[in-house]
């Protein structure tokens, strides 16, 4: 990420500390979104509901409509309310992929406990022609990155050999989300074509996000999907994107504003994240 250094008239600069404090956003995130619009590009800025601490802990209660969140971009995933299946953001589109396998396109009135979303327009992108396990097209990511400390939106394009996910069911609230996890229904899908959104998150950020990848499925039938537990395929198409900033939007809710986020988080992630042995 560069650094840019300049002055500017004490009339611009009252302006530029008026408009932070008015948008409750940095500087530097005004500035920014300042010379993007003014060249005409996207502003890479990753938008964030609640975090992932509070889902550890069973907050599931919605703080966002789906209306709202489509607001900040075209590409994301989360979970629904009560934690009702996983959530896919493709082209703008929103999509739940429920316990028992099925496939919706979602309302703007629908509701999210946690969910990232971005404005897509990727900074590189590769084609992978031959990707026979899950790991391969992670390292093949990972070759894409330059750094480990710089979240990153991903989306991938193909005809997939195999399809591996899971869809957590609707839970009610205050269940750990490492106990909802521990009885999601996984499923297997051969010869799918499809895409996959997400983000790459580091690991400093553990207690607000999901270190690592965190990827999600819909295929282009809009008939199959899920949180990605493992994957093979060819002739793969790769785009990443820089998400050089980050905004996340805390929940109003009782439950938010009451509960416990001090535990760290990180090992019920890990095992709620992964296929069950």
């Amino acid at each position: 990420m560069q650094q840019l250094n300049c002055a500017i008239s004490d009339g611009l600069w009252d302006l530029l500390g008026k408009r932070s404090i008015e948008a409750d956003e940095p500087v530097s995130h005004v500035v920014s979104s300042a010379l993007a619009d003014y060249f005409g590009v996207v502003h890479h800025t990753l938008y964030q509901v609640s975090t992932s601490t509070a889902l550890v802990e069973g907050i599931y209660q919605g703080a966002v409509r789906i209306g709202t969140l489509r607001q900040h971009g075209d590409l994301g995933l989360g979970t629904f309310e009560n934690l009702d299946g996983e959530m896919a953001i493709v082209d703008g589109r929103v999509f739940q992929i429920r316990c028992d396998g099925s496939v919706r396109e979602v309302d703007d009135q629908d509701l999210s406990p946690f969910a990232a979303i971005t404005p897509f327009s990727p900074d590189a992108r590769a084609e992978i022609d031959c990707c026979p396990e899950y790991g391969d097209l992670l390292k093949r990511i990972d070759g894409m990155r330059d750094s480990e400390n710089i979240f990153y939106a991903v989306r991938v394009d193909g005809h997939f050999d195999t399809m591996h996910t899971r869809a957590v069911c609707k839970t009610e609230e205050g269940v750990p989300l490492v106990q909802a996890a521990a009885v999601q229904p996984e499923f297997r899908f051969n010869d799918v074509s499809g895409t996959l959104v997400g983000f790459w998150t580091p690991e400093y950020a553990k207690t607000f996000n999901i270190p690592g990848y965190h990827l999600h499925f819909v295929s282009d039938d809009r008939t199959k999907g899920g949180h990605v537990l493992g994957c093979s395929g060819a002739d793969l198409f790769v785009q990443l994107q820089r998400a050089g900033d980050i905004r996340i939007a805390l929940p109003e809710t009782e439950d938010f504003l009451k509960g416990d986020l001090r535990r760290d988080p990180s090992a019920d992630l890990a095992k709620a994240e992964t296929a069950q042995k």
